[in-house]
């Protein structure tokens, strides 16, 4: 299974979440992403955009 449909599902059997949770878990995310870039794991780089 591709990832995305195993987060679909699990967003499906969550039901629904409170605002205040959502913004919680969002923050969560964009630390971790900061701290991936920080590391140079990752590059979060504003690229050109193709249009």
């Amino acid at each position: 299974k591709k990832a995305a449909d195993i987060m679909r599902e699990d967003m499906e059997a969550l039901g629904p979440v409170r605002a205040s949770e959502v913004e919680k878990a969002q923050k969560q995310v964009v630390k971790v992403i900061k701290s991936l870039a920080e590391q140079g794991v990752i590059d979060i780089s504003g690229g050109e955009a193709y249009v």
